[in-house]
């Protein structure tokens, strides 16, 4: 059982209901007028496509679609290439006011970004997703994911730093903020690719349990990422334990751990 917590009610509610098999998920975005392929509102679409993956790690199939406003055929194209680039799933993406009939159904949770405008006659849930901001000006950082992930930092940085806070928390992103997210992912992507070298062995029981039942209640992504960071220097949990771990969380975090196995890897300075 999936349960997240109703932004206006603040009860957490069962998803999808128990008379459904199939979580309709719905990311609104709204239109702006400086683009729209700001890492604040890119946490919408994010947040969905972590819902959609741990819905599908528990068994339930999903279904997203993103609402977006009539937007030129250059940003369209941007927003692809910027969700493209957070590793977020493509999904079907509609006009402002056609959700259901793409859905087949209406919505079981509808995202929206902190600040912007409910839409009209929503069912299901509500989930307000948690403001992302840039540092200061005189820090430099600006606010699209392309200028946020420069040359040699992989994008897959950007969500590894928003998917270390709860969802509905608001984010400041710093250069040392993203340089650190960045350092961890090649830390993590190393470890796998080592461990991936040992005799496979089993998921602990006990951390499975816990990890998923972190993920279910309530999207407890940076719980699971603290208990992935504990678990590293775990000498009773085998190398390949390890690995499997790390293996089938990603499906969830969708870090691309495993990019580096099979592969020859530098030290992680």
């Amino acid at each position: 059982m999936l349960r997240i917590a109703d932004t206006p009610t603040g009860r957490l509610m069962e998803i999808p209901s128990a008379r459904r098999h199939l979580l309709r998920i719905c990311a609104h975005l709204p239109a702006i007028d400086t683009g729209i392929a700001t890492v604040h509102h890119l946490r919408v679409p994010l947040v969905g496509d972590v819902l959609a993956r741990t819905a599908e790690l528990h068994g339930v199939q999903s279904l997203t679609v993103l609402t977006t406003p009539d937007l030129p055929r250059e940003q369209a194209q941007a927003l692809d290439r910027a969700m493209a680039g957070l590793g977020i799933h493509p999904p079907a993406t509609v006009g402002a006011h056609h959700s259901a009939e793409t859905l087949g159904a209406p919505a079981d949770v509808h995202l929206l970004a902190h600040g912007t405008d409910t839409p009209d006659a929503v069912d299901g849930v509500l989930i307000d997703v948690g403001r992302v901001s840039s540092a200061p000006p005189d820090e430099g950082v600006p606010g699209l994911l392309e200028a946020l992930a420069p040359e040699g930092i992989d994008p897959l940085a950007v969500r590894m730093l928003l998917l270390g806070h709860a969802y509905g928390t608001p984010v400041t992103i710093t250069r040392a903020a993203l340089a650190e997210a960045w350092r961890t992912l090649r830390h993590w992507r190393q470890q796998v690719a080592d461990w991936a070298q040992e005799p496979s062995g089993p998921i602990p029981a006990d951390l499975m349990r816990q990890a998923h039942a972190a993920l279910a209640d309530n999207l407890g992504v940076p719980a699971v990422m603290d208990m992935l960071r504990g678990m590293e220097s775990r000498a009773d949990v085998p190398a390949g334990a390890k690995f499997e771990t790390f293996a089938h969380l990603d499906r969830v975090l969708g870090l691309d751990l495993a990019r580096e196995v099979g592969h020859q890897h530098p030290a992680t300075p």
